[in-house]
């Protein structure tokens, strides 16, 4: 069987990050669907935070009006063609992100996978007759890596079982997607028997893709080039092939593959960055897997990056990097 990724579309576009916390504005903007449309994209991602839309000191008691916000980011990908993946990026007892604490634990504890598929079932109602062709459903934003003393890879696939079981019981033609391990580095070959599709990242190498950035540690990192070489170690383009490698072994197995995050913050030099993604873009293409850029507003974005080291183009208000945009376009 080939290697190349056939199960799902090669979709390409933006994480829209409007309730990624509850610090941001969670109303969605039709010109971020406008233009994505206008310039070749055809897939948004919406890591959101289920704080947003569940009554405060509650987990499983919903507010209308902010579920009517992720109901107009739907229509708003309808009307402009685009395919929207909602994503839980705080899930009930997990996330990625510290800035609050949770009051259990998603991958140990039954309460908090009851409310997991509770949320997940009532996405799974309310979107019931919109097409997997106009929306998917992104289970949890980057599970943590799997260890003995925290989520093993059995608490992460009874997870994962559980939550594609509820959603398929109320709706068992939506598209489902699981984050890989390790913060989306690593497949799940325990559960290629599910009508499940995986996605994976493009940050690799880290010192590139994250230099400066705190929330990983990254202020005192060496200036990035690319190649970079890291202590006794060269990663380029034969590191990275070598990296998706185990997604196209994924793929030849059936499974749907996607790239949901990718991208590098804005202190890490323009021209590195552009030489370095078009490397991951490529290596991708060739396996016919899409890419969701993180993010299209901001730090690691196209609009709005503050990067000092790019000539802007002025766009409705907006500073535009046009050199990345174009990249993303022929990719």
């Amino acid at each position: 069987m080939s290697s190349t990724q056939t199960i799902l579309p090669r979709w390409k576009g933006f994480n829209l990050l409007e309730m990624f916390t509850l610090r941001n504005g969670g109303a969605f903007h039709e010109n971020d669907f406008r233009w994505i449309s206008d310039w070749g994209f055809d897939f948004v991602r919406l890591p959101m935070s289920y704080r947003w839309w569940t009554i405060p000191d509650t987990v499983t008691a919903f507010k209308e009006e902010a579920l009517e916000q992720i109901d107009t980011a739907i229509e708003y990908g309808k009307k402009y063609g685009i395919h929207v993946s909602i994503n839980f990026h705080r899930a009930p007892g997990y996330s990625v992100n510290p800035d609050m604490q949770e009051p259990f634990d998603l991958w140990k504890d039954a309460q908090a996978l009851d409310a997991f598929c509770t949320h997940w079932t009532m996405f799974a109602k309310r979107y019931r007759g919109i097409a997997s062709e106009r929306l998917s459903f992104d289970l949890v934003n980057e599970p943590p890596a799997p260890s003995a003393t925290g989520m093993t890879r059995a608490d992460h696939e009874r997870v994962v079982r559980a939550a594609v079981a509820a959603i398929h019981h109320v709706d068992a033609e939506r598209r489902i997607i699981a984050d890989g391990l390790s913060w989306g580095n690593d497949p799940i070959p325990e559960v290629a028997d599910l009508p499940l599709a995986q996605s994976c990242r493009a940050y690799m190498p880290m010192g590139i893709s994250h230099y400066k950035a705190s929330w990983v540690g990254g202020e005192n990192w060496p200036l990035p080039t690319w190649p970079l070489q890291e202590h006794d170690s060269l990663c380029d383009r034969g590191t990275l092939e070598a990296h998706y490698q185990q997604w196209a072994e994924l793929a030849r197995k059936g499974v749907g593959v996607h790239c949901g995050e990718g991208g590098a913050f804005r202190y890490t030099p323009h021209e590195v960055v552009l030489s370095w993604f078009a490397d991951v873009l490529d290596i991708l293409k060739a396996h016919n897997i899409g890419f969701s850029l993180w993010n299209f507003r901001g730090t690691f974005g196209i609009l709005d990056s503050e990067r000092e080291d790019v000539a802007y183009e002025e766009w409705h208000g907006h500073k535009l990097d046009r050199a990345l945009l174009e990249l993303l376009r022929k990719s």
